[in-house]
């Protein structure tokens, strides 16, 4: 049981710790002090979903379905190409944050549609969790161990990450750093969805 669950967590760290448009997003919400505990907990019970029913065998399923998985990726990449489209906006437009003083600029509704969406439309979500992880879990004895560890490996780097964020909040309150964050979302997420229209 203590393999699997070994299994579980080191391998999900090393996949959720990837740089991916989730990653940014949750980094973003952090930076800002917005609604962070509610993205945190959603990518990670998002993540714990998909992980559980890979193990269940949904993986199978998935890939015997070319067409929806194409259906996924266009969608998501039309989606990361108009996220990348508002960043790039607000880099050219900055404006200083001074999180004590301005109330959020999105309702927690909005902004945990936009983590389901960055969640649900990203085709590599599905394949690290539902796939590889899913895969891997199936063939451990103990593969419930192997979820709980592994979820609880999401909930940690989300919370570490999103946690982190929020600290560092009042330290990059100015015109300039946004400039260059918005800039990098920007980037990263044309070149995902560059990558998904590319596949």
């Amino acid at each position: 049981m203590i393999n699997s669950a070994l299994a579980g967590f080191t391998l999900t760290v090393a996949l959720v710790a990837a740089i991916g448009a989730q990653n940014a997003f949750v980094l973003r919400q952090g930076l800002r002090r917005e609604h962070v505990i509610p993205v945190v907990l959603t990518c990670a019970a998002s993540d714990a979903l998909l992980i559980g029913a890979g193990i269940a065998g949904m993986g199978a399923l998935v890939a015997g379905r070319p067409t929806l998985v194409t259906a996924v990726r266009w969608a998501g990449a039309a989606f990361l190409l108009c996220y990348a489209l508002l960043a790039a906006r607000r880099a050219l437009r900055p404006r200083a944050l001074r999180p004590a003083e301005d109330p959020p600029a999105a309702r927690l509704r909005t902004t945990l549609l936009t983590c389901l969406a960055f969640t649900y439309l990203n085709p590599h979500v599905y394949l690290d969790t539902v796939l590889l992880l899913g895969g891997v879990g199936q063939q451990h004895s103990y593969r419930w161990a192997f979820w709980a560890a592994a979820a609880t490996a999401s909930l940690t780097w989300f919370t570490v990450l999103g946690a982190g964020a929020y600290r560092l909040g009042p330290l990059l309150a100015r015109t300039a750093v946004w400039r260059i964050l918005d800039g990098a979302v920007a980037v990263m997420m044309a070149t995902l969805a560059a990558a998904l229209l590319l596949v």
